[in-house]
């Protein structure tokens, strides 16, 4: 008995829910606790798709097709279509360019992605977030969400799945 509560201790300090002493970490926190599968709302366009929370992640990336850079006026931008579950059609959005990164694969070459700002709702929670673009039409879930977009606001629970839907008004999304 003794033993599991030392493991139980030890893997709540490594999830940062608890100090190195034991003491709670709760109330300098204010952490909401979802399933590794929720609905998520993106971007003002107000499109709900399934995401994974995905903590092996550091960012988090979208399912874009016809990924395409430009410039308009100056500034570098990406033009990208986005599957709406709900019309089962693909819908153009275009975004800044704020930066390329380069993702290591498991197997196979790196790979460089444009990352775009995008405003994520999951539950209570609405924030603008790094999202790299990618095809990701053979995965599960066109969404995922990585380490960088949960920090410090989020904490996945792996037994968990749908534990809320998204509850941002129309006026956090068109912020």
């Amino acid at each position: 008995m003794l033993l599991r509560r030392f493991a139980v201790v030890l893997a709540a300090v490594a999830a940062g829910l608890l100090g190195p002493s034991g003491e709670s970490l709760a109330k300098e926190t204010s952490r909401t606790i979802f399933g590794f599968v929720e609905r998520v709302i993106i971007s003002e366009e107000g499109f709900s798709v399934k995401a994974k929370l995905d903590t092996g992640a550091e960012t988090s990336s979208l399912d874009a097709r016809n990924i395409k850079r430009f410039k308009r006026d100056g500034t570098s931008m990406v033009r990208f279509e986005v599957l709406d579950p709900d019309s089962e059609e693909f819908v153009t959005l275009e975004r800044p360019l704020s930066r390329t990164v380069r993702i290591r694969q498991h197997v196979g070459p790196e790979d460089r992605r444009p990352v775009v700002k995008m405003l994520l709702c999951v539950g209570h929670i609405a924030e603008t977030v790094d999202v790299n673009l990618i095809d990701r039409g053979h995965f599960v879930y066109p969404l995922l969400i990585g380490r960088s977009a949960m920090r410090g606001r989020i904490i996945v629970d792996p037994a968990l799945t749908f534990t809320s839907r998204p509850l941002c008004t129309k006026e956090e999304l068109a912020e």
